[in-house]
């Protein structure tokens, strides 16, 4: 069962909820499971014996690993220079540990890397949710994990869900479109490669993420703010007509095509069954048979917004030929030589999977065995159509490289059962006879034009042909959900730019028309910063787009501000994007001012070591960027930059850093931050390094979801109801 998404619409297989699983593949194991639940399907077994897509004399070994708990994997975000690190701590302090435990008299299996990911990024271990509460030393694991993972620096993620974004690859210019990307991991990974460059505030290319679930679209936002990304768009619309946009190019109008586009479709997802527990008693051959229609319709849309030389992984997580294969065949027919298979056969070096099959069959939930169209009777036609076959044409069949598609089965590496296609686009779709012009006929989407059935077809041909491959029917877009606040951007001459230009003494470059807010009205209250090329999309589609959200907060009004020259202050999410235009309100810091400054409330200036307590002495009141720069020949200390947003008091200094940042920074100095299971803070010391104090914090009971801490306010207080530095 595939994405938790209402793409089901009517092709949702009957008696089958198709919301719930998306999560399950994309978040690693870390789920209870469900002791009632019988894991046997008769049917299921009998189904994928005929298919022949197990090797033979594996069959039970590939049942027995569906019937294994999935193992828990991690990813340690890559594009964030942290994350050496965090590798680092890992490393260190945990796995070493883990592996020397004794749980139960069952000696606990030390986490081991993914082969195939590269630089060590991905780990998995064995343990359960229910061991990892069992040891204190477990439970710090876990907190760490989730501390980590609400702080953008971890993702909990199963391993084959990985796989599509690196065969994308991803380069830092790429227009990338992620189609159906609730809840979000894999569009997590997309951003990170496209921020590969930590130097590079603005890459040139962006991530556009859709879903048409409005609800999951706000789950989408909430993982793609982890990573403060500026060039992050989350859109809300129907997958299989998601709209043609504009852009302005060189001063005139053109369509937008996308170099990459991520095809992650809603599936029945009996790849899933092993963290998936319910698809066991409701796995049959009919969701398939429903989803397939769909599938296509979105791989359709998908590469007709593909530009000519742009890579499209189509990706399901279910074993089933007719959601894989079946879809792969049929987009490559319509295409008549416009897209090939990608040979992707050495991207992932030590990656287990299994060539693509080239025939396959049908089955009815009552058992009825199809191998050809015409053996289908007319009754069945409008559940089975001629797509769902193989090629009947040998030679066609072969020219198709369907062997080059990847199937991923669970007992060769331990993982879930996924499959993975690359496309690349050689040359316009047919349909596209050229690139279209912007503002087609009425009623038809821009950018799209009819197809043209060849000569000769018989209806049923024609039929299919029109279901299949033309372009989507236009449809009236729906604007269902919350009204969504407008995005507004600031002109050059906007007056606030003025005591925020002299105050931060903002480089020349700064790219002011890069700024939005989200008001027509009243005083702005917080500024967001997009790409230049993401304000491009913005301006010219308002009409035909319906944005959820975009941009990275840089500045919120602060009143008390303007008595000390700006009201504006300096946003944590947004600094990493900022800083490198800030010019002034810098003061360098050490680890010792670091510790200080995140373990300490509102500590006095004299608190700082001597360096810093004269930069801050020569500052005036307000907010500051507390910037601390590696030392190469101190290789104990942290080796990546850190900055945090400030404020600069009359006789005091404060970070103003989210919780889970601050543990996260700490964890970086190595200082151990650890709650206790009653949730009370405590401090002590533990292996010579000390502890600092934690707030009750609600214990969450499902693994993914973790309590959302905001930054402190300076208008509001933070949560323990004092305000402003003195």
């Amino acid at each position: 069962m595939g994405k938790r998404s209402r793409q089901r619409q009517k092709n949702q297989p009957a008696g089958r909820d198709n919301r719930d699983n998306r999560d399950d593949r994309d978040n690693a194991g870390w789920g209870a499971g469900y002791a009632d639940i019988v894991k046997e399907n008769k049917l299921f077994e009998h189904y994928y014996k005929e298919q022949g897509l197990v090797p033979d004399g594996e069959f039970e070994q590939f049942m027995e690993a569906m019937r294994e708990p999935l193992p828990a994997t991690i990813r340690i975000t890559g594009y964030k220079s942290h994350a050496k690190e965090i590798l680092h701590c890992l490393k260190e302090k945990y796995f070493k540990d883990i592996q020397e435990l004794d749980i139960d008299g069952q000696k606990m299996e030390a986490p081991q890397p993914l082969s195939w990911y590269p630089d060590e990024q991905a780990w998995h271990t064995n343990m359960s949710r229910k061991i990892i509460r069992k040891s204190p030393l477990l439970e710090k694991f876990h907190q760490f994990l989730v501390s980590e993972t609400e702080s953008g620096n971890i993702s909990r993620q199963e391993a084959v869900s990985m796989i599509p974004p690196l065969l994308l690859k991803i380069e830092s210019h790429h227009k990338i479109l992620d189609m159906c990307a609730a809840p979000g991991s894999k569009t997590a990974q997309l951003i990170e490669m496209l921020h590969a460059d930590m130097d590079v505030p603005f890459p040139e290319g962006f991530v556009i993420a859709n879903d048409v679930d409005n609800k999951r679209c706000y789950l989408l936002v909430h993982q793609a703010k982890r990573l403060n990304s500026p060039c992050i768009m989350v859109v809300n619309h129907d997958a299989s007509c998601i709209p043609t946009l504009k852009i302005d190019c060189s001063g005139e109008k053109d369509i937008l095509f996308y170099d990459r586009i991520l095809c992650d479709v809603p599936c029945s997802g009996d790849g899933t069954m092993r963290k998936n527990i319910d698809v066991w008693k409701k796995w049959t051959t009919s969701n398939s048979l429903h989803l397939h229609g769909l599938q296509l319709r979105i791989a359709v849309r998908g590469v007709e917004q593909l530009a000519v030389g742009g890579r499209m992984v189509y990706s399901t997580c279910s074993l089933n030929p007719i959601e894989d294969e079946a879809v792969i065949a049929a987009l490559l027919e319509k295409s008549e030589g416009a897209l090939e298979l990608a040979d992707s056969s050495a991207d992932l070096p030590g990656l287990k999977w299994m060539p693509g099959v080239t025939s396959w069959k049908l089955m009815t939930k009552e058992g009825q065995w199809y191998s050809d169209w015409s053996d289908v009777p007319s009754s069945r036609h409008t559940q089975i159509r001629p797509t769902m076959f193989p090629p009947k044409d040998p030679e066609k069949r072969a020219s198709m490289h369907l062997e080059r598609c990847m199937r991923i089965l669970p007992h060769h590496q331990n993982t879930g059962g996924f499959f993975v296609a690359v496309l690349v686009k050689k040359a316009p779709m047919p349909w596209n006879k050229r690139y279209p012009k912007v503002g087609g006929p009425e009623g038809k989407v821009d950018g799209e034009a009819e197809e043209e059935v060849p000569k000769g077809a018989s209806l049923a041909q024609e039929s299919a042909a029109k279901q299949v491959c033309g372009p989507p029917a236009a449809k009236k877009m729906k604007l269902f959900g919350y009204k969504e606040d407008p995005f507004v951007f600031l002109t050059e001459d906007d007056p606030v730019f003025t005591t925020i230009q002299s105050f931060y003494d903002l480089s020349p470059d700064f790219p002011k028309l890069n700024v939005l807010t989200r008001t027509h009205e009243g005083k702005k209250r917080h500024l967001y910063m997009v790409s230049k090329e993401l304000r491009n999309v913005l301006l010219n589609n308002s009409e035909r787009m319906k944005v959820i959200n975009t941009g990275v907060k840089v500045w919120s009004r602060n009143s008390d501000g303007e008595e000390f020259g700006c009201a504006f202050r300096l946003a944590q999410e947004g600094i990493y994007t900022l800083q490198p235009y800030i010019r002034s309100r810098i003061i360098r810091v050490s680890v010792e001012d670091i510790k200080v400054l995140l373990t300490q409330e509102n500590p006095f200036l004299s608190k700082l070591e001597d360096d810093a307590h004269a930069q801050a002495k020569k500052m005036v009141m307000g907010s500051i960027v507390l910037k601390y720069i590696p030392n190469p020949n101190a290789p104990a200390e942290p080796q990546c930059p850190i900055q945090l947003c400030g404020w600069r008091g009359k006789t005091s200094i404060r970070a103003f850093v989210p919780r889970n940042e601050r543990f996260h920074y700490l964890r970086l100095l190595g200082v151990e931050v650890f709650r206790d299971k009653q949730g009370l803070g405590q401090k002590q010391k533990d292996e010579g390094k000390e502890e600092v104090e934690d707030e009750v914090e609600k214990d969450t009971e499902e693994e993914g979801a973790v309590e959302n801490e905001g930054e402190l306010d300076m208008e509001n207080g933070d949560k323990n109801g004092s305000s402003q530095p003195n």
